[in-house]
């Protein structure tokens, strides 16, 4: 059942692998023992502890200055150092790759609620209307954008949410669907954890887990996808108590999921990754050691590549291979 219609809509494959990978019935659902939730803000007390004074070495922040920590900055550091150091020193602009995925993830919320039949366009459209009138950022690119920089983002927003609705079913209201649906942890009132969930479906009932997290991907498989959920179930399972059941990372272009089940090693192994990226981060920031480089495709986009031997040898040796 749709939120627009009362009828039922017949399900393509692609739709049904949805319901097949996001459902379970109460007796596959793990339980959760309630000390969980204080057993993992404990050990992320201790591991984010030791760094407290580390960040208050560094040169760009004041004694008592916050410390935030997302998906992506933990993913870049613990990627290549090189290039984590080279993005965090350029500054912040909006441009229609930047921007369509918030688009896009707006018109996918609307699409829940929406009374009539969901046009992507009409959905992509209002999106961009909607946060145009922000005072943000984003508010303030989309003000000014050239009539090329606004008709590229529609087209390709458009693509994601015309993709979405074709592989996934209409969103029962009894699945409590949420999107973008913010996270936010504080450890020592200095480190501040954040994130948003493209899409949560489901609820915990008690300690039996039963909600799924899904992030929503183009393009091809990365480790960091699973990372990132994994950094959300952890906020998600201190602030809840009772973790999410499953992570569930979705390809837009392949039409197929990374699915994972969360377990109690899944989460304490992403409390000691945490640890490490905020050490690397701060060790870094504050010039106590020197980044390694981990060469590999994205070093045709990084910014470092014209002062960087291990991406340009890494490069040529690639495109040695391919010639043959």
């Amino acid at each position: 059942m749709s939120s627009w219609s009362e009828n039922d809509v017949a399900l393509n494959p692609a739709q049904e692998d949805v319901l097949a990978v996001l459902g379970a019935s109460k007796d596959e659902r793990p339980r959760f023992e309630k000390v969980l939730r204080h057993e993992l803000r404990r050990a992320l007390d201790d591991a984010l502890e030791p760094f407290v004074g580390l960040l208050d070495a560094r040169a760009d922040t004041k004694p008592g200055d916050n410390m935030f920590i997302n998906k992506h900055a933990l993913g870049r550091v613990m990627g290549c150092e090189r290039r984590f150091l080279a993005e965090e020193a350029e500054e912040f602009a909006w441009s229609v790759p930047l921007a369509r995925g918030t688009i896009a993830h707006k018109a996918i919320e609307l699409s829940i609620h929406w009374r009539r039949e969901p046009e992507p366009l009409v959905l992509v459209d209002e999106s961009i209307s909607r946060l145009s009138e922000g005072i943000d950022g984003l508010a303030d690119w989309l003000q000014q954008a050239t009539e090329v920089e606004r008709a590229e983002l529609r087209a390709e927003a458009n693509d994601r949410v015309v993709k979405f609705l074709e592989c996934f079913p209409p969103l029962k209201p009894g699945w409590r669907p949420a999107t973008e649906s913010r996270l936010r942890l504080e450890i020592h009132d200095r480190f501040i954890l954040s994130g948003k969930v493209d899409l949560a479906l489901g609820q915990a009932a008690g300690e039996l887990a039963g909600k799924v997290l899904i992030d929503l991907k183009t393009g091809g498989f990365s480790p960091q996808h699973l990372d990132d959920l994994r950094f959300y179930a952890l906020m998600e399972a201190i602030r809840l108590g009772t973790p999410p059941r499953r992570l569930a990372t979705y390809y837009l272009d392949q039409g197929r999921f990374l699915p994972e089940d969360v377990t109690e090693d899944l989460l304490f192994s992403t409390v000691a990754r945490v640890g490490d990226g905020v050490e690397r981060i701060l060790m870094l920031t504050s010039g106590q050691r020197d980044a390694t480089t981990a060469p590999g495709p994205a070093c045709r986009w990084c910014t470092a590549l014209p002062d960087c031997e291990d991406g340009q040898r890494h490069l040529s040796e690639d495109e040695d291979d391919d010639s043959w």
